[in-house]
């Protein structure tokens, strides 16, 4: 296969002249975990409701490959799950003499997942209005982010979920679920209100209320946001003073960057004999540090930073009293905003290509945030490329990133060979080789592709390069093979470059949104074939920024 479609003034990297060997029936294959689809996250429960929603889900799973979903506010009062006690009575208007839990909400939401092939990876929280401590809330939707109220009460109403659940579905299928406690504690007042030592305290109440129902139910946390390179997080609640080297710095790449509260958690619960079945944390490649003047500034890290975080995270969980727990990143993304523009570029795109395959080997799941802009924390986006973090936009038109987690899943299961540029691979059961090749520009040096405010701020990215050639050959397959191969650059499926030439219209109308569909999908595509005997030569030519799914038919 060669593709040579350079623009003006642009010549291929060509660092491996002589073609790459391999031979699709290597003894030395190693495991391919494909941690890019085993989570994925989304805004809130609610949402789960809405058509729309539904039908990304449904394409991600069948499409993507996803296995299972996250979200906010199981117990939010938009679900109706907790009605408080407020006294005795009688009468159809009579206060309650005890709560009455209500699931017929949270059943429409788990019934459709597990409908899709799916699971649910539950996050325990936020609260029902009625437990919580203050009445302060966050997110345009009003999540309560207190400590409960009442201890006793939290634990009744999560093993009265927990046990609904295996009424209804089963303790062999629920078993299988994941049950994390909380979501970014460490983030105060935005996400917990409480301290670090209450946040520990809700975990303990939590595991062991689920351990109750059954020893074999999988429970876990912390679910903390973030790496970073000093002291904020030491304490009780955060210390902005902590935070001014940081802010400060020149060269922020070379601080010592860590999790947030992992080694205190796992160290804490030991202490207590507590179960802690796998470690949860979110590992964007941001910061957000405070300055001496109170002004906040945001930090983007260095391209390999996931990378090298998860490698420390997987030592410091090895080192601790869990070195068996599984690593499960419940949210990452090229940033935390869900209104950057790089979530809607090409540029997104190769960035997570590249990042997944260099991390398959250090977690059990990195999940997506999010699978859909069908999200509503700062209330709904402004405009189809608003920066959301979804993979769909709100009209359902597939964004870049969609194409990345899609040639990711083509990939078989059995690592052939890696470079430094894409993986070769294939499948256990069928033998059926796959691949995938990026080109993340050497322009870039070290640097990841960053924050950006508007959708004409990305753009800068598209000057750098140069191209790449990649080479292989694969020999031991069948022969004549077919192989289906199709690109996605900066030429083909830069969907949010065709609504910047539009004029960025915030409404569309049907026949924009039936152009952008077909935008979107129009990818570069074609087909190759083994020759007679059964040998495969790959000659591919990459653009800046393009990602290669090659793969057999």
């Amino acid at each position: 296969m060669t593709l040579v479609d350079r623009s003006p003034g642009q010549t291929a990297h060509d660092a491996r002249l002589a073609a790459l060997r391999v031979d699709a029936h290597s003894p030395e294959q190693t495991p391919l975990r494909h941690v890019w689809n085993a989570c994925v996250g989304a805004g809130r429960a609610n949402e789960a409701l809405r058509a729309d929603w539904r039908e990304h889900f449904t394409q991600a799973v069948e499409t993507l490959g996803m296995r299972s979903v996250r979200f906010h506010g199981l117990f939010h009062d938009d679900m109706f799950v907790y009605r408080a006690a407020v006294g005795g009575g009688f009468g159809p208007d009579a206060p309650l003499a005890e709560p009455t839990y209500t699931f017929s909400y949270v059943d429409k939401v788990f019934d459709f997942i597990l409908s899709t092939g799916a699971r649910p990876f539950v996050e325990l929280g936020f609260l029902p209005r009625e437990l919580a401590t203050d009445r302060a809330t966050v997110f345009w939707w009003g999540a309560h982010a207190s400590p409960p109220n009442d201890m006793d009460a939290w634990v009744a109403l999560v093993t009265a979920v927990v046990e609904h659940w295996i009424d209804r579905y089963g303790l062999d299928e629920v078993v299988t679920w994941k049950f994390e406690v909380w979501n970014e504690p460490n983030l105060v007042p935005h996400f917990w209100t409480g301290t670090k030592t209450q946040y520990f305290e809700l975990y303990a109440a939590t595991a062991r209320a689920i351990k109750r129902i059954d020893p074999a139910l999988q429970v876990g946390g912390p679910s903390t946001s973030v790496f970073v390179p000093d002291a904020r997080y030491d304490g009780e609640t955060e210390d902005r003073l902590a935070q001014h080297a940081t802010a400060e710095s020149t060269d922020v790449d070379a601080l010592p960057w860590r999790p947030v509260w992992i080694e205190e958690f796992l160290a804490w619960c030991a202490q207590r004999e507590l179960p802690v079945d796998f470690v949860t944390t979110h590992v964007y490649p941001t910061d957000y540090a405070f300055g001496a003047s109170g002004e906040g500034k945001l930090i983007s890290r260095y391209a390999d930073a996931t990378f090298d975080d998860l490698t420390l995270l997987r030592r410091l969980v090895a080192d601790s009293a869990y070195p068996d727990a599984e690593v499960h990143i419940t949210e990452w993304s090229t940033t935390p905003s869900s209104r950057d523009s790089i979530h809607d570029t090409v540029f997104a795109a190769t960035y997570i290509t590249r990042a997944y395959l260099q991390c398959t080997d250090l977690a059990d799941s990195i999940s997506y945030w999010t699978f859909t802009d069908v999200f509503e924390e700062g209330g709904a986006g402004v405009g189809p490329f608003h920066g959301g973090f979804g993979v769909f936009n709100e009209q359902g038109i597939r964004k870049p990133t969609f194409h990345a987690f899609a040639a990711l899943a083509r990939l078989g299961d059995r690592r052939l060979y890696t470079t430094e540029h894409g993986v070769i691979a294939g499948d256990s059961g069928t033998g059926a080789v796959s691949a995938v090749f990026f080109n993340y520009p050497d322009d870039m040096g070290t640097a990841s592709v960053g924050s950006r405010t508007s959708y004409a701020a990305t753009r800068e990215l598209r000057g750098r390069g140069p191209a790449r050639r990649i080479r292989h050959t694969v020999s031991g397959l069948a022969p004549g093979a077919v192989f289906q191969w199709e690109v996605l650059d900066l030429s083909h499926g830069d969907v949010a470059e065709s609504w910047h030439a539009m004029g960025e219209p915030v409404n569309l109308s049907r026949a924009q949104v039936a152009h952008l569909h077909a935008v979107a999908d129009g990818l570069l595509r074609g087909q190759l074939r083994a020759d007679d005997r059964g040998v495969l030569e790959i000659d591919l030519e990459l653009q800046p920024w393009a990602v290669a799914s090659l793969w057999q038919a």
